[in-house]
């Protein structure tokens, strides 16, 4: 499916209606994508966490693993979500929160007109006859400053993490139906570096809420067994 994003109008888009998203076409070749803490321990139970590190940035990324290499996503199979749970950040399409880049408190909703949870006939109205938002509307206008805030407050865990020395390179390897591969460029939480750190540290993390979102994501990497499993279906 090919992208048609622009900046949802109260005028362009007058008449649109939205559905509930079931078609992931659009992101069948995402093989992570980022998550944010309040869902860790939700996730954990399916998928296995880590972090990657943004080339440009240098900074360090909290996703979910989809595939075990660049363009797998073994979660999407003919545009249908496979697992039990999607992630919090796919669930607000086609609709998103763009912020501006000089002013991060600031942000524009843009809408992708090319999905088919987008109609004319059927579905939740965005504006009314007088181009006001609807109660739809600012619900999931709601919904994604909440999701907003929640990724900030994601970056400063994986911050913390990053400034206790706590992330290290992981790689592995594997073989499924004949198929040898190497997954690179994975990182996780160093269990014998977390467990040194200072009755102070840990405090710290305990009264930021950050221990739970660790425990669950060293948790999370059992489940890499599960997408082997799931390539070799």
């Amino acid at each position: 499916m090919q992208s048609q994003v622009a900046q949802l109008s109260n005028i362009e888009h007058k008449n649109v209606k939205l559905s509930m998203n079931t078609n992931f076409e659009h992101i069948a070749n995402h093989h992570v994508t980022p998550v944010i803490i309040q869902e860790l321990p939700r996730i954990a139970s399916d998928l296995p966490v880590a972090f990657i590190k943004n080339a440009e940035s240098q900074d360090y990324i909290c996703v979910a693993i989809l595939g075990l290499k660049d363009g797998e996503n073994l979660l999407v199979k003919d545009g249908k979500w496979q697992g039990p749970l999607v992630p919090a950040g796919y669930t607000h399409f086609p609709l998103s929160l763009v912020p501006f880049p000089e002013d991060n408190a600031k942000y524009a909703i843009t809408i992708d007109m090319a999905s088919d949870a987008i109609s004319e006939e059927t579905g939740e109205s965005l504006f009314d006859d007088e181009g006001n938002e609807t109660e739809h509307l600012k619900s999931r206008r709601q919904a994604l400053e909440n999701y907003y805030q929640c990724a900030i407050s994601t970056r400063e865990f994986t911050k913390t993490l990053v400034d206790l020395g706590l992330l290290e390179e992981k790689g592995f390897s594997f073989e499924v139906n004949g198929e040898k591969r190497n997954v690179t460029g994975l990182h996780i939480v160093d269990e014998e570096k977390f467990n040194q750190l200072s009755d102070e540290a840990l405090l710290d993390l305990r009264k930021k809420g950050y221990l739970a979102p660790i425990y669950a994501h060293l948790l999370s990497l059992a489940q890499t067994q599960r997408l082997v499993s799931r390539i070799a279906e």
